[in-house]
């Protein structure tokens, strides 16, 4: 069974908890403006490999995972290879690596077997109403649903992601909207709010692909922190509601 990588990062800290490998894999069906790994797009893309040597390498690196960390894969779009993603979850899971998924839940094929292995889901909400999902990612949001639907059924947990774009996906009305949107997730453990940022606009240039928000500029990382506590308020505000009700 052969998957195609783009690239690994063998020690990071922001993609799940604890310290972690972090496996990106090559094809996404989505177009995301703010995407940072164009390069990961063509599924034909990146460097053949097998499920056990991915396995092998994360061995070397276990001892540094401790009692949190472990691996992540990531794209990319890691649900592009489900076959390849289940194997190596797998695998993992034999080995007692801790396995997470990065995803923002448009992929191929079913979903169930892999999230059996599958100890924890990154999952990535591009926006939570249809005409700007389809705005920002070229997709459509009803393609989200049945990853959904699987990880309802496998009871895996998910930690919510999602990037705050100025003038796209920022203020207090969408904060409100956003969290009436993950109230309806399985399973949530946390949400993350990520701060836009334009170090992936040399890839567009390399590529010779046009930036879809040239001229837009970083989020401000104090402004993305004053935007989490007010949808950590209208969370709560969604929460008081469904108990008054």
């Amino acid at each position: 069974m052969t998957g195609y990588l783009h690239s690994i990062e063998s020690m990071g800290n922001v993609d799940g908890p604890g310290v972690r490998t972090v496996i990106f894999l090559q094809g996404c069906r989505l177009r995301c403006k703010y995407c940072h790994n164009p390069d990961t797009w063509p599924l034909s893309g990146g460097t053949p490999v097998q499920p056990q040597q991915i396995v092998e390498k994360l061995m070397r690196y276990k001892p540094y995972y401790g009692a949190m960390g472990g691996v992540t894969f990531s794209g990319g779009e890691p649900l592009m290879q489900p076959e390849f993603l289940c194997e190596c979850l797998r695998l993992c899971r034999q080995a007692g690596i801790h396995t997470c998924i990065d995803t923002a839940g448009v992929g191929l094929g079913e979903y169930d077997e892999l999230l059996r292995w599958t100890d924890l889901v990154l999952f990535d909400v591009k926006h939570e109403a249809a005409q700007e999902y389809k705005a920002i990612t070229g997709g459509e949001l009803t393609q989200v649903q049945p990853f959904i639907q699987a990880v309802r059924r496998a009871g895996t947990p998910i930690w919510v992601r999602h990037v705050v774009v100025p003038g796209l996906t920022d203020g207090a009305a969408h904060m409100r909207t956003l969290a009436e949107y993950v109230k309806t997730l399985p399973n949530v453990q946390r949400v993350q709010l990520l701060a836009y940022h334009t170090m992936g606009i040399k890839k567009y240039d390399a590529l010779g692909i046009p930036y879809p928000l040239k001229g837009t500029p970083p989020m401000d990382a104090h402004a993305c922190k004053q935007y989490e506590k007010e949808w950590f308020a209208a969370y709560a505000e969604c929460e008081k509601g469904e108990k008054d009700g």
